[in-house]
């Protein structure tokens, strides 16, 4: 038996990235799955490969993408069981030089998506007698980036709402956590979309000396989602190679 047979899942920013393979993973333990993104090309060619699932154009900063979202997999499966909050985009700037503009559109999409997210599961979820709630903040949501303001400031929050939604859903039988990845490969991880990092210098310098892999992440949300964290809630789970443990400052 698969470690999420008979649950129904709806994971964002799914269509390529940590989300692509928490899809992937949740599928093979059993999972129906329902991908949201707006890389409609790519968050098709994911669901067409895995058993099951379908793929839905999804923008997690509107309220009425939520609700279509929400309702495709009700009348695709009748049921909601787990949420993965994975969608996020990173805008790189000094505070001094930022877009007012581009901080919003950070906002809106890694906070208050999330924010949006678990309000338009929680009905769902208690019909279902219960449900789980991942949410993604980074390592950037436990220490300070510099450059990244609105990136910082939106994985920080998120990891409040976790907790103030844990309190809140507890009782309702609705557990909500938050994992913190550090440097993953992917193309935000690799610096692809902003181009400024020298990626294999930068993370021979940790701990486990090389960049995480996407499964690395979707292994610990998957746990998250089973029955096998029936005990945890408004929690942050950290999966960095030993980026925050500290200095490393070798042969001293």
């Amino acid at each position: 038996m698969g470690r999420l047979d008979g649950k129904v899942a709806l994971i964002t920013g799914a269509a390529r990235g940590q989300g692509e393979a928490a899809a992937r993973l949740f599928a093979a333990e059993g999972a129906k799955v329902v991908l949201g993104d707006v890389l409609d090309a790519d968050g098709r060619r994911v669901a067409e490969a895995l058993p099951g699932a379908i793929y839905v154009d999804h923008d997690v900063s509107r309220e009425d993408s939520w609700e279509r979202f929400v309702a495709a997999a009700r009348e695709r499966f009748g049921r909601i069981d787990v949420l993965v909050n994975n969608a996020g985009i990173l805008r790189v700037a000094p505070i001094a030089s930022m877009a007012l503009e581009d901080y919003r559109r950070v906002i809106d999409i890694n906070q208050v998506g999330c924010f949006l997210g678990m309000r338009a599961v929680i009905p769902s979820m208690v019909e279902a007698g219960g449900g789980s709630i991942v949410n993604i903040s980074s390592t950037c949501g436990l220490v300070g980036t510099a450059g990244l303001a609105a990136y910082v400031a939106s994985k920080f929050a998120i990891r409040g709402m976790t907790k103030a939604a844990a309190l809140e859903l507890g009782r309702l039988g609705i557990r909500v956590n938050a994992v913190c990845p550090g440097g993953i490969d992917t193309p935000m991880g690799r610096g692809d979309d902003f181009g400024n990092v020298d990626t294999p210098d930068f993370y021979s310098t940790l701990p486990l000396a090389r960049i995480g892999r996407p499964i690395e992440t979707a292994q610990l949300v998957l746990f998250l989602a089973s029955d096998e964290a029936s005990y945890c809630t408004g929690a942050e789970f950290v999966v960095d190679g030993g980026l925050l443990a500290g200095p490393n400052f070798e042969g001293s």
